[in-house]
């Protein structure tokens, strides 16, 4: 099992569709006894959270968010965590909407320091 991601922060690899996470998104996880969650905020989101569990290297958790037009989006999501040959993390995720259509796939990793 890769790391804790308690403290840790993420960033997306790629920007996604406007009104969604983009690389100027900020994600900072938490993480205690198989629980996780996380609030993340920048680009087309003013706030969001996340929470969920972790089993192994497989986090599952939802997500709700507020985005800069004053709508709110909500979804599911599983993420794989990996580790890099230098050592941060990814986040390796498949992701629905709850709240209205669409799925899709996204990357999110440690800022290089």
């Amino acid at each position: 099992m890769a790391r804790s991601l308690d403290g840790l922060r993420f960033v997306p690899v790629a920007d996604q569709a406007p009104g969604q996470v983009g690389r100027q998104t900020l994600f900072e996880y938490h993480e205690e006894d198989g629980r996780v969650w996380a609030e993340y905020a920048g680009g087309d989101v003013v706030r969001g959270h996340l929470v969920g569990t972790r089993t192994g290297d497989t986090v599952d958790f939802r997500y709700v968010q507020l985005r800069s037009d004053a709508t709110t989006a909500s979804g599911h999501c599983v993420s794989r965590v990996t580790e890099l040959p230098d050592g941060r993390l990814r986040l390796e995720e498949t992701w629905t909407w709850e709240s209205q259509e669409g799925s899709g796939t996204s990357t999110f990793e440690e800022p290089t320091p």
